[in-house]
């Protein structure tokens, strides 16, 4: 009986026992930082930056380590900074868009204003 309940101890840790990810993963979370870095999540985005390229830097460590479940968590979360960084870095740019624009509509309409007067509307 002691060989039988010991060898089911041993499957059921076995099959806890968490299996180490396909370099895709890996290659998606370096990807996802790499297009925020494309899209200015340097310049615009800075935290969250850095909490992406930290979180897949310990992702890789935590691989080294064989901390697979860590590192899979990580690399989620690395994704996921990366994309909150390239929505924040879109938004700045229109933004920025959006300004230009509003301070070029003040200044045509003070041209027009000092052509035909305060009249105009």
């Amino acid at each position: 009986m002691k060989p039988i309940v010991l060898s089911l101890l041993l499957l059921l840790i076995a099959g806890c026992a968490s299996t180490r990810p396909g370099p895709d993963v890996v290659l998606a979370a370096e990807q996802a930082v790499a297009a925020a870095e494309q899209a200015g999540g340097d310049e615009f985005a800075p935290t969250e930056m850095r909490f992406a390229k930290e979180k897949l830097e310990s992702a890789k460590l935590g691989l080294e380590k064989k901390k697979y479940e860590v590192a899979l968590y990580l690399l989620e979360e690395s994704e996921i900074n990366s994309e909150l960084a390239m929505e924040k870095a879109r938004t700045a740019k229109i933004r920025r868009q959006v300004n230009e624009l509003r301070k070029s509509n003040e200044e045509l309409l003070a041209d027009l204003r000092s052509t035909f007067g305060d009249d105009f509307k």
